[in-house]
């Protein structure tokens, strides 16, 4: 069985090279071959140039394609895959065409998986084993009033005025500005247009506790079921959201301005000017901070109050950033080749001993990597 891995980006390294170290049999799909080559060429001579028809020549039954492409490549290798008989796997959220493939990939017996990344992928394994943990616990009461925090971001290790470097393109980030988000606040949707109208303060339990700005992102709500909430509980807050370096609002105070009437052509101007003035230098270590936690309360008192943590930064091994997103996408290749994750569309596992496997390699990545008990 060949791991067919495509795309060669900023992200995509370790955990490519990761999965050539241990021995599996990878071939490489760039859409520049100089560029993999200059990659990975110094373990593997199996690079080619990508091209759907290429690919799709050469997978076979039982493959595994992991696409770290552009999103919009997906589905199309997703459904290349099911009429194969081969597996699918990426970091993307699941978007609702690929949902639309779970009964032929089921019916076909290959596993579509998705969300296996940074955030999606590692705040998902945080909040499946906190709520197991919950659920195990002597604090649970189908009565307990629950409350649900789960942020992440990506921020320079060492601040600049702009708080904030950029690793690839800016104009993702420009365009995220302009999304709405809904997430529950006070046992209620709350349904907020722009970023900026929902920047709170956020303290974050790390070794040395630290203060950062929050506001939530995309639809949290569907979460609730992926992470096995049940429907009777009694939801006080659910927010899944971004975090950003402190001073981060009132620096990017004209960008919201702008960013709000910005036609496609300013904004493209806009990145341009962000990259020449803040992105990464080659000596500039990335900083990745993530925390995910559930509070359960009966009769106003914190029955359960757990926060899963991260914090790392890039270091001799690379950037922060690409080992987070890039390993856990190998160790979902590694788990569909064992047949440790169903056939059908599945996002990041919540199996207790993948969950303790992966978790335990995240540990290994990361430079800092806790559960801290609020109420020991």
């Amino acid at each position: 069985m060949t791991i067919h891995w495509c795309g060669t980006g900023l992200s995509a390294i370790p955990g490519l090279r990761r999965l050539i170290n241990a021995g599996h049999e990878v071939t490489v799909w760039n859409r520049t071959v100089e560029k993999a080559q200059d990659a990975v060429g110094d373990l593997t001579p199996r690079i080619n140039a990508f091209t759907y028809d290429a690919i799709s020549a050469e997978v076979q039954a039982g493959d595994v394609v992991v696409s770290m492409l552009p999103g919009d490549w997906h589905v199309r290798l997703a459904e290349m895959c099911i009429s194969k008989g081969a597996n699918f796997v990426s970091s993307s959220y699941i978007a609702p065409e690929m949902r639309d493939l779970d009964d032929a990939a089921r019916k076909a017996g290959v596993a579509l998986v998705n969300e296996v990344g940074l955030d999606p992928g590692i705040d998902h394994l945080m909040a499946h084993w906190l709520v197991a943990d919950y659920l195990a616990s002597d604090a649970y009461d189908v009565g307990n009033h629950i409350s649900f925090v789960s942020y992440c971001g990506g921020v320079p290790k060492h601040p600049n005025p702009f708080r904030y470097k950029f690793s690839w393109s800016p104009l993702g980030v420009l365009k995220a500005l302009k999304s709405p988000s809904k997430s529950i606040r006070d046992y209620a949707p709350l349904d907020v247009a722009r970023p900026w109208d929902a920047i709170s303060s956020y303290s974050a339990p790390l070794t040395m506790p630290e203060t950062f700005e929050v506001y939530p992102n995309r639809d949290s709500i569907p979460f609730m079921a992926q992470y096995h909430f049940d429907a009777s509980w009694k939801v006080k807050g659910f927010v899944r959201g971004t975090l950003r370096l402190n001073g981060w609002a009132d620096a990017w105070s004209d960008v919201f301005t702008e960013v709000e009437t910005a036609n496609d052509a300013r904004l493209k101007e806009m990145s341009d000017q962000f990259w020449a003035d803040n992105a990464y230098g080659e000596e500039d270590p990335d900083r990745v901070i993530m925390c995910v936690g559930l509070t359960a309360e009966n009769s106003g008192v914190p029955a359960y109050n757990k926060t899963y943590v991260m914090d790392a930064y890039g270091d001799t091994r690379g950037t922060a950033m690409a080992r987070l997103v890039s390993v856990p996408v190998s160790l979902a290749v590694e788990a569909v080749l064992n047949r440790e994750i169903s056939a059908g569309v599945t996002a990041a596992p919540d199996d207790a001993k993948l969950l303790d496997r992966w978790l335990g390699e995240i540990g290994i990545l990361a430079q800092h990597l806790q559960v801290v008990d609020h109420l020991k």
